[in-house]
């Protein structure tokens, strides 16, 4: 089974996700956003030293105003003058700096995006059917938005505070000496503590509201997802409820985190203002003694307060950071699942020297302790079709899955031309192989996407003769917009048979050697399986062939059929033959003769 991704906090150490996530901020074969990042890095550089430039100007203009003549006027309307534009320089360095650096932010959530959705199409089947679409979503969602705003806090905050707090301390140390830089230490000391303890619990409450909140999310998506099931069963009141009890438990815990924000902000600005307080007061006391001017105060409250604006953000910032590494932690766990089925080294593509497939004493399970298939072992030639019936539950789907190499066997082997699909690379065994399923599910885009979807570069011309070959194309062409009608999610907006044909026609694009029909016909009415079974048939011809179906009538034009009981063949031979036993084939087959008479009886017991 895939790792866990409900709970993300636990997901990775901080220093693993600190060096997965390193490479994003100086990116590889990248020239271009290095140069950004260093021109990025020199603006912070510039905007410190103008802001650190900013109380020495207004000192000077305050001890110039204290004395007793005018003379200095036109300096200190000078030092004013200074003082603006070094506030007015300050902005515009740091927003010229978020405008070169906006690129490489950006390249970075778009590559891991990318990297991750790709990761996801290569996972196995196992994973996807273990997971919940809406939890995986809102990890991913998540884990890209961090990366931007990580390379955003490390780069323009927590390295410029650490510039500006050197700085402050030598400025200290050199015009009021070591009482003043002492105690500037002891506060960002206990600041930083205060505020990473707090901080640390606020995290854990804080994944806990993660996880409510994808639970909640995930109950509203399976919900909508099932809507039709919800009516049929007149479950509104029940999934209002169940999507209820999350919201609620999800804005319980939202109310706790947001109070403990409050716990935070009070104690950092104790903190602060107990330091300021401080060391305005030493202040004084030096001018009391004549050791400093009344500039000098200006001074201290002055480079204080541009110390304590990058620190009233620092719990913010840890908090960022913090939920950030948290996020991609969940992320990286994700990508770094391993994928059940992987190529094996130097795996080479399917040869296909025949379309001929074999199974031999293949065994498997989903489980460990439940096995569905026990040593199955049959053979259909190339250009043959073999039909595969049996109860439910038999493993009728599951040979179509091997075959697809979704699971790998774990014992025998899955033969196509005689190779082993376990030996070739997946991408040659999948294109090598066309499917109509039981149940077709649609891309909410065009009935012509969707058709062209069995070939990246099929074009009009080739969907055309693809709807034609399914028997689809008069009713596409009958409607308003055509090829490009929306089918909406899943394709609800047509029916089945309309679906049916649809899957029949991507498979057309796709032209592949062997065919996989799995019950395909099973949820149509009598006439519209007839109408489709014949267009199968057509389809069929000249290709390697497994129909897998639970109608037995639907399969009595097959070279060969197959009956699978307890995930083994029992019998098989042709339609006539299997009748002549009269084993299992004859029991199912007059068994569903049985259920179609009375099936018909009823039917007209209600038209009389």
């Amino acid at each position: 089974m895939p790792p866990d991704t409900s709970r993300p906090d636990d997901a990775l150490p901080d220093w693993g996700v600190v060096r997965r996530f390193l490479p994003y901020l100086w990116p590889k074969d990248a020239p271009g956003l290095r140069l950004r990042i260093v021109v990025a890095l020199s603006l912070i550089l510039i905007s410190k030293a103008i802001v650190l430039s900013m109380p020495f100007a207004f000192k000077a203009a305050v001890d110039a105003m204290s004395g007793e003549t005018s003379e200095a006027v036109t300096l200190i309307m000078a030092l004013v003058g200074l003082y603006a534009l070094a506030r007015f320089g300050a902005v515009v360095s740091d927003n010229i700096r978020n405008i070169v650096f906006e690129r490489v932010g950006q390249r970075a959530t778009q590559q891991l995006a990318e990297h991750v959705f790709v990761r996801l199409h290569r996972l196995s089947l196992r994973f996807h059917l273990a997971r919940r679409t809406g939890e995986i979503t809102k990890v991913i969602e998540r884990g890209t938005k961090s990366i931007d705003i990580m390379l955003y806090f490390l780069l323009f905050n927590i390295a410029p505070t650490i510039i500006e707090l050197t700085a402050v301390l030598v400025i200290f140390w050199i015009n009021f000496g070591w009482p003043l830089v002492a105690a500037t230490l002891v506060m960002v000391a206990l600041y930083t503590i205060f505020t990473s303890r707090i901080t640390e619990w606020r995290s854990k409450l804080r994944a806990e509201m993660n996880n409510l909140d994808s639970e909640a999310l995930a109950k509203a998506v399976d919900s909508l997802l099932n809507y039709e099931t919800v009516k049929y069963f007149g479950a509104e009141d029940r999934e209002s409820a169940r999507y209820q009890t999350a919201t609620r438990a999800y804005a319980d815990a939202a109310v706790t985190s947001e109070n403990s924000l409050a716990l935070l902000n009070i104690g950092q600005s104790f903190i602060t203002n107990l330091m300021m307080g401080g060391a305005m007061a030493f202040t004084v006391w030096g001018w009391s003694t004549g050791r400093l001017s009344v500039g000098d105060l200006v001074l201290v409250n002055g480079l204080l307060l541009q110390l304590f604006r990058p620190l009233d953000l620092l719990g913010m910032v840890y908090r960022t950071i913090r939920q950030g590494l948290v996020d991609m932690a969940a992320m990286f766990t994700l990508i770094d699942t391993e994928a059940e089925v992987t190529d094996k080294p130097g795996a080479q593509p399917l040869a296909l020297a025949d379309t001929g497939v074999r199974f031999d004493n293949v065994s498997f399970g989903y489980d460990d302790d439940r096995m569905i298939l026990n040593g199955l072992s049959f053979e259909v030639g190339a250009g043959e079709t073999l039909a595969i019936v049996g109860p439910s539950g038999a493993g009728k789907s599951t040979i179509a899955r091997l075959l697809f190499r979704f699971y790998d066997a774990k014992s025998g082997a899955v033969m196509i031309g005689g190779e082993n699909v376990a030996n070739v690379t997946q991408a040659s065994v999948r294109n090598a192989i066309g499917i109509v399923p039981q149940d077709t599910v649609l891309f909410n885009d065009t009935i012509g996407y969707n058709i062209a979807y069995g070939h990246g570069d099929a074009d009009k011309a080739t969907v055309r003769e693809a709807a034609q070959g399914a028997a689809i194309a008069g009713f596409i062409e009958g409607l308003p917009q055509g090829y490009d009608t929306p089918v909406g999610e899943r394709g609800l907006k047509l029916s089945g048979g309309e679906k049916q044909r649809v899957a029949i026609a991507r498979t057309l694009v796709k032209n592949p050697p062997i065919l996989v029909l799995d019950e395909a016909t099973s949820a149509l009415d009598s006439r519209t399986e007839e109408a489709i079974l014949d267009t199968l048939r057509d389809i069929a011809q000249q290709r390697t062939t497994l129909v897998i179906a639970h109608r037995l009538s639907t399969v009595t034009h097959a070279d060969r059929i197959i009956v699978l009981d307890k995930g083994k063949v029992a019998e098989s031979g042709t339609h006539q033959e299997l009748l002549a036993k009269n084993g299992l084939y004859a029991e199912m087959w007059a068994r569903q003769a049985a259920d179609d008479s009375a099936d018909q009886d009823d039917m007209e017991t209600v038209g009389s």
